[in-house]
């Protein structure tokens, strides 16, 4: 982990293939000395990935099959399973049981039930885990699925409750923190319930925006400062506490 001494920041979850230039995303973020978790939303776009990032010093790539995707792409899990074995990251993968994804629910469970399976039996993975109005049901899979000595759950732009939260630090998970949850009240206040040690930062770019842009990488500098605001340290204090949770996690 030597690249850990000389990082300027830690986003651990943006979708740098889904950027217009794949390949440039990746070299400034790499150029940024930003610790980035490119997240895959399909096995078949594994090995892009896989290749941009093989030799990268600071970007990392996830295996991943979206929960949103599932409906479609399902098809695809055996093609995950084979992939897995290439990788310490896994995602994105989780639940959504959004309107928009509701119908594909018993599916998504499916899915993400094996995926724990499999994360569970090779050991040793890092998992960023979406769970959009799914928080209980996530947590329980996890409980059941993949015990916290076979793996770790990152969990990606979390919007479970308190007593949510609570139960997944219990579980040893940790919470990727992006911008936009630092700018509501609803956001500052779960960040607060948050033990310090289990906060990472992220962007989810390209699906928040900056001055009228994507998010890149770079920009997990705005995370950290709301996070710092909302628990009351410099934005400086902040970032080496990210930082120091990030080598807890990959230790």
């Amino acid at each position: 982990m030597s690249e850990l001494s000389s990082i300027g920041g830690v986003d651990f979850h943006c979708h740098l293939d889904l950027y217009p230039d794949h390949q440039a995303a990746v070299a400034r973020a790499e150029a940024a000395r930003i610790y980035t978790l490119t997240v895959t939303t399909t096995p078949k776009a594994w090995s892009r990935n896989h290749e941009l990032t093989r030799n990268t010093r600071y970007v990392r790539a996830a295996l991943g099959l979206h929960p949103q995707l599932v409906a479609e792409r399902a098809g695809e899990l055996p093609l995950w399973e084979r992939h897995l074995p290439e990788t310490r990251y896994v995602g994105e993968v989780g639940l959504d049981a959004g309107p928009r994804f509701y119908k594909s629910l018993d599916v998504q469970r499916q899915v993400f039930q094996r995926v724990l399976e499999r994360c569970a039996e090779a050991g040793g993975k890092i998992l960023t885990v979406h769970s959009v109005r799914s928080a209980p049901a996530v947590l329980e899979m996890i409980e059941a699925h993949l015990p916290p000595e076979r793996g770790t759950v990152v969990l990606h732009w979390f919007t479970g409750s308190k007593s949510d939260a609570r139960r997944a630090v219990a579980l040893g998970c940790y919470f990727s923190i992006n911008a936009e949850m630092t700018r509501t009240d609803r956001g500052r206040d779960l960040i607060r319930s948050l033990p310090r040690d289990r906060i990472l930062t992220e962007t989810d770019g390209p699906f928040t925006q900056v001055e009228g842009r994507p998010s890149e990488p770079s920009d997990v500098l705005d995370a950290i400062a709301g996070i710092g605001a909302s628990i009351g340290l410099p934005a400086d204090v902040a970032a080496k506490a990210v930082l120091s949770n990030l080598r807890s996690l990959l230790a």
